[in-house]
This record gives C-alpha cells, sequence and structure tokens, in this order.
C-alpha cells in the first residue's frame, strides 16, 4: 500500500492533482488540496503517480508502506 502526504505551505490550488485522479483529491474552501484518502490500494498507484508527478508545485509525495 502507498501512503500520500501533501505540504500545505507549497500547495498553490492548481488542482491538477484534483483532475488526474478525482477519488483521492479535491480543492478546500481556503483552495489548496484536501486529500480524501491518504492510503491508497494498488490498483490505483498509476493514477495517483500521474497525479503526484502533474503538481507544478511539488506538494504531493508518495511513499510505500509495508
Amino acid at each position: 500500500m502507498v501512503k500520500i502526504s501533501v505540504d500545505l505551505d507549497k500547495c498553490q490550488g492548481y488542482a491538477n492533482c484534483v483532475v488526474a485522479s478525482p477519488d483521492v483529491f479535491d480543492l478546500s474552501d481556503n483552495g489548496k488540496v484536501d486529500l480524501l484518502q491518504t492510503r491508497i490500494a494498488d490498483r490505483d498507484v498509476a493514477e495517483v503517480e500521474e497525479a503526484v508527478r502533474s503538481c507544478p508545485a511539488a506538494a504531493l509525495s508518495m511513499t510505500e508502506e509495508d
């Protein structure tokens, strides 16, 4: 399983992650990313990887969990 985290200080609210993976990411009322899930099932990893790569502010990261 993969864990997602966000650095809200870096987030600029571009919403590229929301477009790439709307089941995992959303924008909060303050215009920053809101994680709908923090742990990602193996079947969804490719979609979330694309969302992480698409963030122009590099505010998202993924780590493997045991």
